[in-house]
């Protein structure tokens, strides 16, 4: 049995700039108000026309991990990609990364756990590397939010809260046991599935020939809504268990973890299991202030970010975790 370990990381972000007083000028809100709720002072958005996609901007990370990892494009076995967000209802995106990079003729799968999807991938890479099936994987978490959400002061309670981005990792075998990913923990609570969501077009309720048919400038299925109060009451309970689970399935406590980056969701809620684990500043990393929620990228562009900054170093222990639509959560513990 092996162990698997991030070879490379890489992250791409549009080079547009939105801050929160360009949001005021077309939403009836202000900086304090979204500072105060959310933490977010910026975020990035694609611009029309501009190249970016799901899946373009999940290259360009890709090609910065690759380069990273030493691994040659042609030693790839596999490719995972979260998004929520991909540029075709089908195929997923993770062919068309297979496609752009010039890959063998490998396995492509995409996965749709919403902000909990690079930490899904993680764990699907984990156990097919431990297994020995695969030896290197290129993972992806990449997002257009931008171009999905009402920009309107109706949806001002999710509209300001998400940004564009893709961050990826290379996975590969590691011989040494007592490194690379120690364990991963992955839950899910449907009964929620409806507090963060977007409802359409779905198979199972309005199709886009329904939207269309019907022509309703009222009709907000197809926007992003949220419950935020009783996502957030949940999100502070989950990420606290699942990370104390990751530490206790390696005999480890609160007092071992050297980085914990938890997905962008709220800073608010980073800053909460911050104070409950009693853990300083630099053992907690966020770019929500920057970037805003990226979801599936969320936590691979931190983890891109606290590396390059020289905050992760061989013999760290890092903690990520996440939680978000679905319900669904997880964590994953490391040895660097």
């Amino acid at each position: 049995m092996y162990h698997s370990k991030i070879a490379g990381l890489g992250y791409y972000v549009p080079e547009n700039i939105v801050t929160n007083d360009d949001l005021s000028k077309i939403i009836d809100t202000n900086d304090e108000w979204i500072q105060e709720r959310t933490g977010i002072q910026e975020r990035r958005h694609i611009v029309k026309g501009d190249g970016n996609t799901t899946t373009s901007m999940g290259v360009k990370a890709a090609k910065i991990a690759i380069e990273r990892s030493g691994v040659a494009k042609e030693d790839i076995d596999f490719i995972i990609f979260a998004t929520l967000s991909p540029d075709y209802y089908f195929p997923g995106p993770g062919v068309l990364v297979q496609r752009d990079l010039g890959l063998n003729t490998v396995g492509a799968l995409d996965i749709r756990n919403q902000c909990s999807g690079f930490v899904y991938a993680l764990s699907i890479a984990d156990q097919y590397i431990k297994t020995g099936m695969y030896k290197n994987i290129l993972i992806i978490g990449s997002e257009v939010h931008s171009t999905g959400l009402d920009m309107t002061t109706r949806g001002r309670g999710v509209s300001v809260i998400f940004g564009d981005g893709a961050g990826a990792a290379i996975i590969s075998r590691e011989v040494d046991t007592n490194k690379g990913i120690l364990s991963t923990h992955l839950h899910s609570e449907g009964q929620y599935a409806e507090e963060l969501i977007v409802k359409a077009p779905g198979m199972g309720g309005r199709w886009v020939t329904d939207i269309i048919a019907d022509n309703d400038p009222n009709d907000e299925s197809y926007f992003p809504y949220m419950n935020g109060q009783f996502v957030f009451k949940n999100a502070v309970v989950r990420f606290s268990e699942v990370i104390m689970e990751g530490l206790k399935a390696s005999n480890l406590d609160v007092s071992d973890i050297n980085m914990l980056i938890p997905h962008q969701a709220n800073l608010r809620i980073s800053q909460f299991i911050q104070q409950k684990f009693k853990l300083a500043d630099d053992q907690v990393y966020n770019n929500i202030q920057k970037y805003g929620n990226t979801t599936a990228a969320s936590i691979p562009i931190a983890l891109t970010e606290a590396w390059e900054q020289g905050k992760i170093k061989s013999g760290d222990l890092v903690v990520l975790a996440a939680f978000g639509s679905g319900f669904t959560w997880g964590s994953v513990v490391i040895r660097w």
